[in-house]
């Protein structure tokens, strides 16, 4: 879109006289959004849409007359879209690589204008776009009670002083690690920082990588907080314009907020895609207030945040046992041979035959992970020679959520199933397998979580994780390794029943 320049102030073309000289947003070097206005009857709807967000005209359903009248008494501003000339910035996604710059004939601003291929699935960010916050008075929400928090179970000793540190955090606005094993209860650990964020009038937004954990975590958190209405957003969500102090997001979807939290929790911080993808690092720091707490819940901290931690560089708490005290399972190796070669002839290994004949002969439910999508329709149809109660899933399965559906009711007793299921899904009584453990997909970081999914349940705190392979990896032995590391650590702290 042009814009005009008058005494220092935006005015857009569609607005403007025919004689008027305008130019795209992104050539005009600054501008200034002009004091509040109070005497000025703002439009709610339009204030609940743009708090804390950062959004395109084209997200906006309003008339431009009334969002420039919203403009020129203070309530909103406009930022450019995409800064500079030489060297590109993209003010939403924060992407500098020109390879990840486009161009186009603009109809808009008639000429060639620069657009950003790197957030293109959340609309087009051009030279000529502006990206729309609000800067009038903040939401107001219902005044919280005491005692907003409903969850009656009790925390561990270890899950205690987490807990206690992550709201010493929150209330001085700080970063905190919180490096907990799978089946730690990272989740119940948050809800008394929650909940005293939440009665001091502050935003909470928990982030994760994964549709899959977002769709998880939301009746867990609505169960426990059944006063605050948990708004949980992904590609489709039904909650998409709603708002609340309290918000579970995949980390794509907070692209499109701008300074709206005071209390950012990120879960599985060390997951991909958030862990290599800079654009969403960039999208949970845009999404924080200026003075914001920030908490990183991890099972795995990469190898830098390990050497921070070890020099004292990065505050940390750690919780190297499960709240049921129980050791987690230490991950078995067993060699099956050529798997690849088994799989050309349709057929699987004699020791992975075995192991699903076990589950199926005591009616035990079990993952079986694969590093690739291509394998699993012919390893459910192997698998189904043994039982009909076999389904596969991977990431662009339409109909996984219902699969997953049907496993947790018990219907099905096999899922073969890629790393999406690496974390976040709890089956309380789970054997694992992975086949071809020894493929790089399987890092080290992974093949732990995987063997995270076995006895997280307090009355089934055992089970079976088997690394099937061709060839033992370094990240195989670092696994089990850090496994067997942190269940010494509990034991030396007493977290352990013996």
């Amino acid at each position: 879109m042009r814009f005009m320049l008058r005494e220092h102030y935006l005015y857009p073309e569609l607005l403007c006289e025919q004689e008027d000289v305008t130019h795209p947003i992104s050539s005009i070097p600054s501008w200034r959004t002009p004091s509040v206005n109070l005497t000025y009857s703002f439009n709610k709807s339009l204030q609940q849409k743009l708090s804390g967000k950062h959004l395109l005209l084209d997200e906006l359903s309003f008339p431009l007359s009334l969002i420039q009248r919203h403009y020129e008494n203070g309530y909103l501003t406009y930022h450019k879209g995409i800064k500079g000339t030489t060297t590109l910035h993209c003010n939403r996604c924060g992407n500098e690589k020109t390879h990840l710059f486009g161009s186009f004939h603009c109809a808009r601003c008639k000429q060639v204008c620069m657009y950003c291929r790197s957030c293109i699935q959340m609309g087009r960010v051009s030279q000529c776009t502006p990206l729309l916050t609000w800067c009038g008075p903040p939401l107001k929400h219902a005044v919280l009670k005491n005692n907003v928090l409903q969850w009656r179970g009790h925390l561990s000793s270890a899950q205690q002083v987490a807990s206690a540190e992550m709201m010493k955090t929150i209330r001085t606005t700080q970063d905190l690690l919180i490096w907990a094993v799978c089946g730690a209860g990272k989740t119940e650990v948050l809800f008394q920082g929650i909940e005293e964020a939440l009665c001091a009038g502050k935003s909470v937004c928990i982030a994760t990588p994964r549709t899959d954990v977002v769709i998880e975590l939301q009746p867990r958190l609505q169960q426990a907080f059944p006063d605050v209405k948990v708004v949980a957003l992904y590609s489709g969500s039904p909650d998409k314009d709603q708002s609340s102090l309290l918000v579970l997001s995949t980390t794509h979807q907070l692209l499109r907020y701008y300074e709206a939290f005071d209390v950012m929790i990120i879960d599985e911080v060390d997951a991909f895609p958030y862990s290599v993808e800079i654009m969403l690092q960039y999208a949970v720091q845009k999404a924080c207030k200026k003075q914001a707490a920030i908490i990183y819940l991890t099972a795995t901290p990469n190898e830098q945040w390990k050497q921070e931690v070890a020099t004292n560089k990065r505050h940390v708490v750690k919780i190297p046992a499960r709240y049921h005290r129980k050791p987690i399972p230490v991950p078995e190796f067993q060699w099956c041979g050529n798997w690849q070669k088994f799989l050309e002839k349709k057929k699987l290994s004699l020791s992975v035959i075995r192991w699903l004949t076990a589950r199926i002969e005591h009616n035990k439910q079990c993952f079986l992970f694969i590093p690739n999508l291509k394998w699993i329709s012919m390893i459910v149809d192997v698998v189904k020679e043994l039982t009909w109660k076999v389904a596969g899933v991977h990431a662009e399965d339409e109909h996984r959520k219902q699969k997953i559906e049907q496993f947790r009711k018990g219907k099905l007793l096999i899922l073969v199933t890629t790393t999406i299921l690496e974390r976040g899904v709890t089956i309380p009584n789970l054997d694992v397998a992975v086949l071809g453990a020894e493929n790089n997909i399987f890092t080290e970081s992974a093949l732990v979580q995987i063997a995270g999914r076995v006895g997280r349940s307090a009355d089934f705190p055992t089970g079976d994780i088997v690394f099937f392979h061709f060839g033992q990896t370094a990240a195989m032995q670092q696994a089990r390794k850090h496994i067997i590391d942190m269940n010494n650590l509990a034991k030396k702290q007493g977290l352990i029943d013996l």
